[in-house]
């Protein structure tokens, strides 16, 4: 992987603290070229099958920096990712690291965040109330986390009952900076909010909107929006037109787009295996 292979031999004459951060600097970039060329890669086997390898990595540069918060972002977020490629146990495990990492990372740029799943909602909703722009990585990278962890939790009700926290967290990301990741929080509201059929206590409509809000923000280059607006949404309220449309619009795109190739080509292959459903389910 580019920059990731030359060796750093860095002579320290500072203090031991000012080598520590000179280290932790270095392989935070290391770690951020690794998130970034693993997203721009259109070879959707290789990354599956070099991945645990560059966890690895992530976790020896973790060693030396344990508090580094982006490098514990970029850990959380390829934890996250690789889940996608694993067996339910396996996608389990690699959950609740990616997880544990966003966890560490939100607390230490925010003492408000500590403790996010266990302290009483009144006083999480206050909390979270008072995060301002700066915090806005580690939470969205917690969020993130969060809701990935709920997924592979989703026959535990106690985990199904922090869905309220993900909301709030993702809710004060859109109301800091709806642009962050080109919108992703309102694509995480949006499946949050269509989880349910209204009947059911769901909100799909509202979950629309923030679906529409993310293609809008991101100009429509995200193709996993359409797959999970379609998936989610259409199929939710049986709207046949607007499920093969969108699903068609996914097939036809150029998925080559700096930082959302891979998730492009995976939304491709994931929008024709819905296509090829939709006579079955509608």
């Amino acid at each position: 992987m580019k920059k990731l292979i030359p060796l750093f031999a860095v002579v320290c004459m500072l203090s031991l603290i000012g080598c520590t951060s000179l280290v932790s600097s270095l392989t935070s970039q290391m770690a951020n070229d690794l998130a970034e060329t693993i997203l721009n890669s259109n070879d959707i086997d290789t990354v599956r099958e070099g991945i645990p390898a560059y966890l690895l990595l992530i976790d020896s540069f973790l060693q030396r920096s344990p508090d580094d918060v982006d490098l514990l972002i970029a850990a959380a977020t390829l934890n996250g990712s690789f889940s996608i490629f694993a067996n339910p146990e396996r996608a389990g495990l690699l959950n609740q690291k990616s997880l544990d990492y966003a966890s560490q990372a939100a607390c230490l740029t925010s003492k408000a965040m500590c403790d996010h799943a266990s302290v009483a909602f009144v006083e999480f909703e206050q909390r979270i109330s008072e995060l301002k722009q700066k915090d806005i990585g580690a939470a969205y990278a917690l969020g993130v986390a969060w809701a990935g962890w709920i997924q592979t939790h989703s026959d535990d009700w106690n985990a199904i009952g922090q869905l309220g926290r993900v909301k709030l967290l993702m809710e004060k990301v859109i109301e800091l900076d709806e642009t962050w990741d080109n919108g992703g929080a309102h694509l995480y509201l949006g499946g949050l909010e269509t989880l349910l059929p209204a009947t059911m206590g769901g909100k799909p409509e509202k979950g629309r909107t923030h679906f529409e809000r993310s293609l809008s923000i991101s100009d429509g280059k995200y193709l996993m929006t359409r797959v999970v607006y379609a998936e989610q949404y259409a199929r939710l309220v049986f709207d046949r037109e607007l499920h093969d449309r969108l699903l068609q619009e996914v097939i036809d795109a150029d998925p080559d787009v700096p930082g959302m190739t891979l998730t492009n080509l995976m939304a491709q292959q994931r929008a024709r295996e819905l296509l090829a459903d939709s006579n079955d389910y509608f």
